[in-house]
């Protein structure tokens, strides 16, 4: 079972969760090793060579975006109903126009509330990263 490190994993999910590029990253299953992709060429200075067969399902797992994990809008209303409770309705109405993040990061701050809203979400997206690691047989390292 290969082994998959943490924050990179991390990254990578990041990287395919982009809403303005169609980035793209792949886990070897073999070895563990993630292909970065990028939507835009150019955007990677130094674009590492991309195995040929890197959409063989067999070889290469797609790395999840955070809305595939239910780390999207879902996890900024989990955290509204945890620790905004008073203000769950105001976080529901951010959510139902453009720019919903930039309004919900903004509210947190002025709330004193984004260091942990941070914390939180990082939280969330290792639990589901490790849930996902250990479905598709990928080993969760440092």
């Amino acid at each position: 079972m290969p082994t998959v490190s943490l924050d990179q994993l991390q990254n990578a999910m990041e990287w395919a969760s982009s809403d303005f590029l169609d980035n793209e990253a792949y886990i070897c299953r073999q070895t563990g090793k993630i292909y970065w992709i990028a939507g835009d060429p150019g955007m990677i200075d130094e674009e590492e060579e991309i195995p040929e067969d890197i959409h063989n399902g067999d070889r290469y797992l797609p790395v999840p975006d955070k809305r595939d994990l239910d780390l999207g809008n879902q996890l900024a209303f989990d955290f509204a109903t945890r620790y905004l409770a008073q203000h769950y309705d105001d976080v529901r109405d951010m959510f139902r126009r453009q720019g919903a993040y930039r309004r919900f990061k903004d509210f947190l701050e002025r709330k004193d509330m984004l260091e942990k809203w941070y914390a939180y979400s990082d939280e969330q997206a290792a639990k589901a990263l490790g849930e996902w690691c250990e479905t598709e047989d990928l080993s969760l390292g440092p």
